[in-house]
């Protein structure tokens, strides 16, 4: 999947040196907008690649499958599945840590990236997707327009960046 003029999408099935830094930098820039992605601000950059090897790991482990947006900076946006569930639910997967860098932000990556994630989950034989994101965001917002279902608002799930506390949303997709 490619927007010729702004950015690519690709699935990685390892994490190299260089991307681990690429997703550590846009890890790291949506913190410092105020993402709640569970992380605090600031976030250190050693902290920011010992989650991402973290994610690396799982991926080579077929645990989770990661995609990525690049543009002609490098690493732009990214999405993962948690393909690892109990044994009670094959059919499932999490949609985690739907990123974006703020550079790339209002051009329809986010959109592009959770239809993508959408396809790499039925490639991986999925019918059930699940997310939660900060009540009101943004993101809330893209996942209603993409046929998402709310399930509803949990308060004061969790801390903004810079502190405060913001409620949850949570969503589900069945995938056909």
């Amino acid at each position: 999947m490619m927007n010729a003029t702004l950015w690519s999408l690709r699935r990685l099935q390892s994490v190299n040196d260089a991307q681990l830094a690429e997703l550590a930098d846009v890890l790291i820039d949506c913190v410092e907008g105020d993402a709640s992605v569970s992380f605090m601000h600031p976030l250190p950059r050693e902290r920011a690649e010992a989650f991402w090897r973290g994610v690396a790991e799982g991926v080579a482990a077929g645990e989770r499958a990661l995609l990525v947006a690049e543009d002609g900076h490098g690493i732009c946006g990214t999405v993962q599945l948690v393909l690892a569930q109990p044994e009670n639910q094959p059919h499932r997967a999490d949609l985690a840590k739907m990123l974006v860098h703020r550079r790339c932000r209002r051009q329809g990556l986010g959109e592009a990236l959770m239809r993508a994630a959408e396809g790499m989950a039925r490639d991986c034989g999925k019918t059930l997707l699940v997310l939660d994101t900060v009540t009101g965001d943004s993101g809330e917002r893209l996942y209603l327009r993409l046929g998402w279902q709310r399930v509803g608002v949990i308060p004061g799930y969790a801390l903004l960046p810079r502190g405060g506390l913001v409620g949850t949303t949570v969503f589900y997709r069945e995938l056909a």
